[in-house]
């Protein structure tokens, strides 16, 4: 059977990163690498007895002789690098804590599928809508908005009217998605959304049409509210200037209509979304996930 594992750099509450190892490790991980970037991470202490998690300290000892870089996306990669050239399984995918992967199939039979001479799977993301009225599952959201490109520029103005023009793919966040990569590959090197060979970036495939990534990026108003000054100044914001620029500017009653406008899935256009593969519902039951792990159902 195909094998295949997961890299993550966190810093996240504690229940946060144990839905993201609960939920991956019911999907068939054979190994999670995780990489605290706080080094007092109380999780790490949970997480380090589990025998198919890898748990990494980014303490002093662990950057001695390499270079911390500033920006915690180099911090990624360089993280992710260390655990490629340490790899126990076929393949292997670098994606974020809440980033959360579905499938149709096992993912192991999907990897084992790809043809001998291609190295990469490719996921295409799907952001979290806000639903005030569900219950609370840690990272809480059932339906999921994937990229509205140019092909669906007629749902994108139903979904986002007059801010369509400040959010051209209709995502907050990346709308590149995150790969898989096969391991034991001399001069790989793992990105955040891509793979370097030899030096250049190497080619993707297209989206695998049975397996997505559902990215919680923004469906929890109060939580994206907090980190919107870090995402516009050093996070994923600083890549779309437009909404960029709106956001800096904008009063708290703008940003408060913008968002209930791009975040919330309006009822009318929920089929639209639906039938053209733009929306798809999941409900991950997280916090029954993280009971099992506890529980040692995963070991």
């Amino acid at each position: 059977m195909t094998s295949w594992s997961l890299v993550a750099t966190v810093k996240a509450p504690e229940e946060k990163v144990l839905a993201f190892v609960a939920h991956h490790l019911s999907l068939g991980a054979s190994r999670i690498w995780l990489y605290f970037d706080d080094p007092e991470d109380p999780a790490h202490a949970i997480l380090s007895r589990h025998p198919r998690v890898t748990s990494t300290l980014c303490d002093t000892g662990y950057w001695l002789g390499r270079k911390r870089h500033d920006r915690h996306q180099n911090r990624q990669s360089r993280n992710a690098r260390d655990a490629y050239e340490r790899a126990d399984t076929d393949w292997m995918g670098h994606i974020d804590v809440d980033e959360f992967i579905q499938s149709d199939r096992p993912l192991s039979e999907l990897l084992g599928e790809v043809a001998p001479g291609d190295n990469l799977l490719k996921l295409e993301p799907f952001e979290a809508m806000h639903d005030p009225a569900l219950p609370d599952d840690i990272y809480t959201a059932r339906t999921f908005r994937g990229p509205l490109r140019q092909d669906f520029w007629r749902l994108r103005w139903r979904a986002l009217g007059k801010y369509r023009f400040l959010i051209p793919d209709g995502m907050f966040s990346h709308s590149v998605g995150k790969v898989f990569f096969r391991t034991g590959i001399p001069d790989l090197s793992p990105r955040l959304h891509s793979v370097m060979l030899h030096g250049k970036r190497l080619h993707q495939p297209g989206w695998h049409s049975e397996a997505r990534l559902l990215h919680f990026h923004a469906q929890d108003q109060k939580e994206w509210l907090t980190a919107l000054p870090f995402r516009l100044t050093r996070g994923a914001y600083q890549y779309r200037p437009e909404m960029q620029d709106y956001l800096e500017d904008a009063t708290p009653a703008e940003v408060e209509k913008f968002y209930k406008k791009t975040q919330t899935l309006n009822p009318k256009h929920a089929e639209a979304l639906l039938t053209s593969g733009r929306m798809i519902k999941a409900h991950l039951g997280l916090r029954q996930k993280i009971a099992a792990l506890l529980a040692g159902d995963f070991d």
